[in-house]
C-alpha cells in the first residue's frame, strides 16, 4: 500500500525531511522538460523499470511523481508488491505542484 499526498502536504514533507527520495516515472522528454529538484528518472514505460526498482533499498522513504498522479500511482503499486513499504504518491501530479522546477537543455 501506499499514500497519496495533495501537492501542499507532499511538498511540505520533501521540505521537511532531507532523507526522502524523490522518482520522477514521466518520459524521458517530460523529465527533460520539468521536473522537481533532485529527482531521480525512472522511466515507466522503460523495459528495465523493475531491474531499476529492485536495486532501490527498501527501507528508503520514497515519494513518486509523475504529470498527473496515475503513472505514480502504478509505479508506487508496482513498488509495493516488490516490499516497499514507504510509499508517497503526488495526487494531482505535477499538474499541481506550486514548487520549484529544473528544466534540461
Amino acid at each position: 500500500m501506499f499514500n497519496n499526498l495533495m501537492e501542499r502536504e507532499f511538498r511540505q514533507a520533501l521540505e521537511e525531511d532531507k532523507s526522502i527520495v524523490l522518482i520522477d516515472v514521466r518520459t524521458d522528454g517530460e523529465f527533460r522538460m520539468g521536473h522537481i529538484p533532485d529527482s531521480l528518472h525512472f522511466d515507466m514505460f522503460s523495459p528495465d523499470l523493475s531491474q531499476k526498482i529492485q536495486g532501490l533499498d527498501k527501507d528508503v522513504n520514497y515519494f513518486v511523481y509523475c504529470r498527473s498522479g496515475a503513472r505514480s500511482a502504478n509505479v508506487c503499486s508496482m513498488m509495493a508488491n516488490m516490499g516497499f513499504t514507504k510509499l508517497t504518491n503526488l495526487f494531482g501530479g505535477l499538474f499541481d505542484w506550486k514548487g520549484e522546477i529544473v528544466t534540461l537543455s
